[in-house]
């Protein structure tokens, strides 16, 4: 339990002959919820500071069909964010998983 009663995201799958395993769901939403939050911050700067102090050149090149100031750039931003949250997670979780079985193996 943590401090506040609620029992800790598991965020791995014990496995008694492998380790500890990320669970790819668990992260893929969390990662993907991080990189969303991010760009709502980000748009929230834009539209609280001035110009020289934006930050969406960088999401415009980032994200494929990003327009600041557009409802559907604003969607297109918030989905595609949320989907490179997974790519990482893909890519990410197999990769961990892989090198901490092997480092366990070896112990």
């Amino acid at each position: 339990m943590s401090v506040v009663g609620v029992p800790p995201m598991q965020c791995f799958a014990t496995n008694p002959q492998e380790g500890d395993l990320m669970k790819i769901t668990s992260v893929g939403h969390a990662v993907s919820l991080f990189l969303v939050i991010t760009f709502l911050i980000c748009i929230v700067w834009g539209l609280e500071t001035p110009p020289s102090l934006h930050m969406h050149p960088a999401w415009q090149d980032l994200l494929p069909g990003f327009e600041f100031g557009t409802l559907p750039g604003f969607l297109i931003g918030l989905v595609e964010s949320y989907l490179y949250g997974w790519y990482i997670a893909i890519l990410f979780v197999p990769l961990f998983n892989f090198f901490n079985r092997n480092s366990s193996a070896q112990k």
